[in-house]
């Protein structure tokens, strides 16, 4: 029993020890409470267009294929991030496969996701499928994002995120790139967590926030890197 329990600590020690960190806070990246209005009120033309929006998200979910595509998109982790544009990119990207990459895009959205936690937390805006009591098309999400801001989308800041780094690091697929990169937000409209105004304004912070990443030496150093990796194994 001792020695089982000496080697579960050392293992949680190792993956204590490794675990990566932002390159910046959220109290370091730009406070979109202060650049971006608020979320459209209810008797607003604004949010008409929200819940049409709705309405377009629970269209989609006919297609058998799009649905499949939102249903994948709405696993919230880098390794599916990589795992979505390694398609794009025609590379795998991975920790052991990429590793120059794969730290570039972990430490670059880790940060990025800092720039959603302050307006997320300032407006608190009640999701769609709360609103509507309706079901997502993901059900594992469901009960805890009760409680999360929808407003603005975080896993659209993460996708945009990844494809706006992606797009710096392989110019010659930023036509590809971008467009999966779009695709990855209106996913979530078509998920019924978030309003078309969460995912357009995720846009936008996730523009802030990669902005202000560039002005980081560190981030420079791991884009450099990556950019190097990419160009060799793309030849």
């Amino acid at each position: 029993m001792k020695r089982t329990l000496i080697v579960l600590a050392i293992l949680l020690f190792g993956l204590s020890a490794t675990a990566q960190k932002p390159l910046l806070d959220s109290l370091q990246m730009p406070n979109a409470v202060h650049f971006l209005p608020a979320p459209p009120d209810t008797a607003s033309a604004a949010f008409t267009y929200d819940k049409a929006q709705y309405r377009w998200g629970k269209e989609q979910r006919k297609d058998s294929t799009r649905l499949a595509i939102a249903v994948g998109d709405a696993v919230w982790s880098i390794d599916n991030i990589c795992k979505i544009y390694s398609g794009v990119l025609g590379v795998d990207i991975g920790k052991e496969s990429t590793p120059a990459i794969y730290r570039m895009l972990t430490l670059g959205l880790l940060t990025t996701d800092q720039a959603g936690k302050l307006p997320k937390n300032h407006y608190m805006r009640t999701r769609p499928y709360v609103y509507y009591d309706e079901p997502t098309i993901y059900p594992p999400d469901e009960k805890w994002l009760r409680t999360n801001g929808s407003y603005p989308s975080g896993h659209t800041i993460l996708g945009w995120s990844a494809a706006l780094l992606l797009t710096e690091m392989a110019p010659d697929k930023a036509d590809t790139i971008m467009a999966r990169g779009y695709m990855y937000g209106q996913s979530r409209v078509i998920a019924g967590y978030h309003w078309q105004s969460d995912v357009d304004a995720a846009r936008l912070v996730a523009s802030a926030a990669v902005a202000r990443l560039h002005a980081d030496k560190r981030f420079q150093k791991l884009m450099k890197k990556a950019r190097k990796e990419y160009k060799r194994l793309s030849k």
